[in-house]
């Protein structure tokens, strides 16, 4: 290696630069080359992963902060370093991240066969892998909101990948608005922190040692974290910023998996546990965290009951997972929010990647529809995607089984029992969702109806058929079944990740008596699902089809967007636009009016003095000097 530079540092920068040189090749070389477009792209993600996991060996057990940074402003009152900050929590995202990376730029590859703009496709997902990276191993936690804003433009990129289509560039724009409104906050706290403390370092924020020695006041550390938990509820689609992300499925299929698993809105996530200490700082701020992660796991479980989208369900299932994660960290579990970000990465990347494979071949979102067709012939993805649910809804022995018990196990650690009630509460209503899907796609009723291999169309996403048809299926069906390995062996290893990340294993009290509530709750979610969807005798109608005015308001999203519908078009257009359009009528354009109308008025006034008689000058002249002599006589 050169003098100076080590073959592990070497490696931080190859994870570092290799996705943006990669989206460089594919936006100035081979944009209109789709297959060295993709061989670029495929290439940078091995490069990536393969760097990833020698950090993670290398590394391990990880027992110390290992941080390569180079200050980029330096004040006598401030530095801002830029670099590398590799300990667990972020060695073991940037595992999740390269690999998740990985598969989908794989399964890509079938998925997006035939349509023109792969090339831009694969420039994206690189984008988006270099930020999302970067954002994971900043040492500082301004390199990180850089890095954060970069997700929130190439996710718009990604989201609108279909700009041509009005609701794919509706569903970019809503996205980018509404993550933005988060972002303002996190700004803010940001800024709050440097001018307080001089610096920004991750290594003091995520260390409760380090954060002490600050001598920051208890209420300064009140706001500034809830200020920057903004910025987490809007990225990670939390109340009330959460209605953004079921939009988001405009994207293509494999777009989505990437921002729903282990990404985009896990970032908020991965903030909230990135500086865990400096939240646990603040007992108000936690409560904070916990309420607002409680709301949101409900509301999303009631929205996700009455949707037929197959990839809706999964996007309300995830803003549900996300809320279930900030209340594992809400009631201090760093290692159950945690888990539960690595479990949920993977098994949400297989429901999501095994809709694709169901859309691919059915065209069409519509899981009752995609059971008619034939659904359940396809055994591959329908066995791969009932791994998957299984693990959503926490049922043994898959991972969410293990995760799902951590954070249940926090809750019933708390006081107030209402949060572990809560919990339960939406461990069954997932459970029956979940459950709902795989019924009717297992067992349809009515007349089946034989269907060939989809033409997509609908979405605009072409497909290759002929030859390579085989190549493409199986590009698609290898990455579920290494996602569905993972899914179901990674719980196992929960009690070495907990060492790994903590240093230690900790047993909570009374966690058997959780651990059959949680079941039972999750089990009565299946029964329900499977009475009204699977049995032979069932009609596929859900309780809330009686009650029409609860199932309105799921279907509905509980009106929110009605509401924010309301709040643009009479308090943003109807009192702040008129105001602002008023005062740049009245006062800006009267000003200006005003004034033209003045110098045209004098103009007019001064040119009848210059008419060119001689003796209206002399008068003139005359006059002014008697004036001045007067002045000069009283004066």
């Amino acid at each position: 290696m050169l003098d100076g530079l080590s073959f592990e540092l070497f490696m931080a920068i190859l994870v570092s630069v290799t996705p943006v040189v990669c989206f460089g090749l594919i936006m100035i070389f081979t944009l209109r080359s789709i297959s060295a477009s993709v061989t670029i792209g495929i290439i940078g993600s091995f490069l990536v992963w393969f760097a990833s996991l020698y950090l993670f060996i290398h590394h391990w057990p990880a027992t110390e902060v290992v941080i390569h940074q180079a200050n980029w402003v330096v004040s006598e009152s401030i530095k801002i370093p830029f670099g590398f900050y590799f300990d667990p929590h972020s060695l073991l995202m940037l595992m999740i991240v390269a690999t998740i990376s990985l598969v989908i730029q794989i399964y890509s590859m079938g998925y997006m066969a035939g349509d023109p703009g792969k090339s831009r496709y694969y420039a994206f997902l690189c984008l988006f892998a270099w930020s999302m990276i970067n954002l994971v191993i900043a040492p500082g936690l301004l390199q990180l909101y850089v890095f954060w804003e970069l997700v929130g433009l190439s996710s718009y990129l990604l989201i609108g990948f279909y700009f041509e289509k009005w609701s794919a560039s509706e569903a970019g724009k809503k996205a980018f608005v509404m993550t933005r409104a988060g972002d303002i906050g996190f700004f803010i706290g940001l800024v709050m922190l440097m001018l307080t403390t001089g610096h920004l370092s991750v290594a003091v924020f995520s260390d409760a040692a380090e954060l002490s020695k600050a001598g920051l006041s208890q209420t300064f550390l009140t706001v500034s974290a809830i200020l920057i938990f903004c910025g987490a509820v809007g990225k990670s689609a939390q109340f009330p910023l959460l209605t953004w992300l079921p939009d988001a499925m405009e994207g293509p299929t494999p777009v989505s998996a990437l921002l729903h698993s282990a990404t985009m809105v896990a970032a908020g996530v991965y903030l909230t546990a990135r500086v865990f200490p400096f939240y646990e700082a603040s007992a108000a701020a936690m409560l904070v965290v916990l309420v607002i992660g409680t709301i949101t796991m409900l509301l999303s479980s009631t929205m996700a009951m009455t949707a037929r989208d197959i990839k809706q369900v999964w996007a309300f299932s995830t803003v549900s997972q996300l809320g279930f994660m900030f209340m594992g960290l809400g009631a201090g579990a760093y290692f159950a929010g945690v888990f539960h970000l690595t479990t949920h990465a993977f098994f949400k990347a297989l429901l999501f990647l095994c809709a694709g494979v169901f859309i691919h071949h059915f065209d069409t979102n519509d899981f009752f529809e995609m059971s008619k067709l034939g659904a359940r012939k396809m055994l591959i993805p329908m066995i791969t995607v009932t791994i998957g649910v299984c693990a959503l809804s926490g049922i043994p022995p898959f991972s969410g089984f293990f995760s799902k018990e951590a954070i249940m196990g926090a809750l019933a650690d708390k006081h107030n029992k209402i949060w572990l009630v809560a919990g339960l509460l939406g461990a069954a209503m997932t459970a029956y969702y979940s459950f709902r899907v795989i019924f009717t796609m297992w067992f349809p009723k009515g007349e089946s109806v034989e269907h060939g291999h989809g033409h997509e169309s609908g979405h605009g996403e072409g497909h290759d058929e002929g030859r390579w048809a085989w190549a493409v299926e199986w590009s698609m069906l290898i990455v579920l079944l290494i996602l569905a390995a993972i899914t179901v062996v990674l719980g196992f290893f929960h009690t070495r990740i907990e060492v790994f990340l903590t240093g230690h294993h900790a047993e909570h009290a009374g966690s058997y008596v959780v651990l059959a509530l949680a079941l039972l709750c999750a089990l009565a979610g299946v029964v329900l699902a499977w009475f009204e969807f699977g049995a032979k005798k069932a009609k596929q109608v859900g309780f809330l089809s009686y009650i029409k005015p609860v199932e309105a308001l799921f279907s509905n999203r509980w009106y929110m967007d009605h509401f924010y519908r309301w709040l643009l078009d009479y308090v943003a257009y109807g009192v702040f636009t008129n105001l602002f359009t008023r005062n740049d009528r009245v006062v800006i354009d009267g000003g200006i009016d005003g004034l033209t109308r003045f110098t045209i008025s004098m103009g007019r006034v001064i040119s009848r003095v210059q008419s060119g008689l001689l003796q209206y000058n002399l008068y003139l002249t005359f006059f002014i000097l008697a004036l001045m002599g007067l002045y000069f006589l009283l004066v």
